[in-house]
């Protein structure tokens, strides 16, 4: 019982010690050793389709390391002789019109598989259609042998320089320039813009469009955005053709100049879509149309018509059709009596008379004032625009009587009349007609019937006399001063009805003069002769 107990034991035991030595990594293998032999396999190919002559491009480039294993083992060490270490690469473009863009490049390792690298190019205009070979010379580090066993490894590393090559494809296709371009944007202000671009490429560009794009948001076209297209249609090989663009400058821009970036969108002649490279051109900025005034005069008065004369510039820079000035101001105690006046077209540095005629309200101050003006113009293609930037500084003076009086003799006897000449003035900046006078007088002064006198027109500043009839009664009292009052109706120029205010002179009645009797006896003698004449006829009856 105890011998087949102690059996069973040690039978466990060394079951469990194989188990335990068969568990531990690298037990089995730290007893093999061999060798592994191989190395990198490198190609190159071109994975960009076809350049086009005269552009600029990007060449991608795949690189394949297929390896080769002359003698298997471990992977680990296959991988160690499959894989170019430290690789770099340079392209001689010397004998191809094609420019690389880049010298030495560094790949780094490389193990079996595919990778892609890029490199900037230039294709010659005058690169001719065809493919064209690239030599690539290229190096790297590997290990030719590994050798290896349960005390070590040993590495075989070389360096190794190989030329390959790649292929590129170039194709002749439309390619496009800017030949010209005419037009000025001027700020504030719309504008048209024309460029002529050459289809310098060996191949028709067919259902072409050209598309511009404004690289400043000061700058916009006519449909308010920032791009606009043309389209040309089909374009031949060495055939030019012109676009235009309406185009907008903001009233903040800055006066410099502004680039558009163009494209031309096309199918080449085997119906494929094609996009250009692009191109730039650069558009002039000129400066806002302005005007402005100079010998300014104004006659402006409280209550009265006046006017605003002066003398309007286009200080340009381009021509102005269809000048007018025109009034602006939002005043209410100045009304225009013409709101604005043509004074014609104006080339850059012409100037132009104007005139424009205002009533000044009986509710204005009499004080300095800044009266806005604009002017209405029509620019280079018919276009209405307004340049509002002008004011002008106008001194408004009191109000005044429209008429003045003055009588060429103010004395009055009491108890007499008389006609009396009154010189009237017009003191209006215009021509009035139709004026009727009226005189007024309180008792003891009386003006009878003949208290209206009638003048058909009179200019600015004439003087005429007027008649009136006067009668002081014999109970004004001599050397006392009595007032008789004026006023007048008249047509202004513009053929409304006026009346002024009542303006008092002054009049001095005196004594009588000798040669006459007192009234009263005057009055009793006719009474008592009279009498007398009518007790005689009684008596000879």
């Amino acid at each position: 019982m105890n011998s087949n107990y102690s059996t069973t034991i040690l039978v466990v035991a060394l079951v469990l010690a194989s188990v335990a030595i068969a568990g531990v990594p690298g037990a089995v293998s730290a007893q093999e050793s061999g060798e592994v032999i191989g190395q990198p396999d490198i190609s190159f190919a071109t994975a960009t389709g076809e350049v086009s002559a005269g552009t600029a491009d990007e060449l991608s480039i795949a690189i394949t390391n297929r390896g080769s294993i002359d003698k298997g083992g471990p992977s680990q060490y296959e991988n160690r002789v499959t894989t170019a270490r430290g690789m770099t690469m340079s392209l001689d473009d010397s004998n191809v019109p094609i420019d690389v863009q880049a010298g030495e490049l560094s790949i780094g390792n490389v193990p079996t598989g595919s990778s892609q690298t890029t490199v900037p190019i230039e294709i010659a205009e005058d690169a001719a259609s065809g493919t064209y070979k690239i030599p690539v010379e290229y190096e790297y580090q590997f290990s030719r042998v590994v050798d290896y066993d349960a005390y070590g490894t040993d590495y075989s590393d070389f360096t190794r320089t190989r030329t390959g090559s790649i292929t590129v494809a170039v194709t002749d296709d439309a390619r496009f320039e800017v030949v010209d371009i005419t037009g000025t944007a001027q700020i504030g202000d719309d504008s048209d813009v024309s460029m002529t671009l050459r289809n310098t490429g060996a191949e028709i560009a067919r259902g072409a469009t050209v598309g511009a794009t404004s690289r400043s948001n000061a700058l916009t076209f006519d449909s308010g955005g920032p791009s606009a297209t043309s389209y040309v249609g089909d374009w031949e090989s060495g055939e030019t053709r012109n676009v235009s663009y309406g185009i907008s400058l903001a009233p903040d821009a800055t006066q410099r100049g502004y680039t558009l970036d163009l494209t031309v969108e096309y199918q080449d002649a085997n119906g494929i879509s094609q996009s250009s490279e692009p191109m730039t051109a650069g558009v002039e900025a000129i400066d806002e149309q302005a005007f402005a005034f100079s010998d300014v005069d104004t006659s402006l008065r409280v209550g009265e018509d006046g006017e605003i004369t002066g003398t309007v510039t286009n200080q340009g820079p381009q021509s102005a059709k269809s000048v007018v000035v025109r009034y602006a101001d939002e005043s209410a105690t100045m009304v225009p009596i013409e709101e604005s006046v043509a004074v014609g077209s104006l080339d850059a540095g012409e100037s132009a008379s104007f005139r424009l005629p205002i009533e000044v309200t009986s509710s204005a101050e009499a004080s300095p004032n800044l009266i806005d003006f604009a002017v209405n113009y029509r620019n280079a293609d018919g276009d209405r625009r307004a340049y509002d930037k002008l004011d002008v500084r106008a001194d408004v003076a009191p109000e005044r009587d429209q008429f003045t009086v003055e009588l060429a003799e103010q004395t009055i006897e009491t108890g007499g009349s008389r006609t009396i000449a009154v010189d009237v003035t017009n003191n209006l900046n215009e021509t009035v007609t139709d004026i009727e006078a009226r005189l007024f007088a309180d008792d003891p002064l009386d003006t009878g019937d003949a208290d209206t006198g009638y003048v058909e027109s009179m200019e600015p500043g004439e003087t005429v006399t007027v008649s009136f009839e006067l009668t002081a009664a014999s109970s004004a009292t001599p050397d006392k001063t009595y007032p008789i009052s004026f006023d007048f109706r008249y047509d202004d120029q513009r053929g409304n009805s006026q009346l002024t205010d009542t303006m008092r002179v002054p009049i001095n009645v005196v004594e009588s003069s000798g040669g006459g009797l007192p009234m009263p006896l005057i009055i009793g003698a006719v009474v008592l002769i009279g009498g007398a004449a009518a007790v005689l006829w009684y008596r000879r009856q």
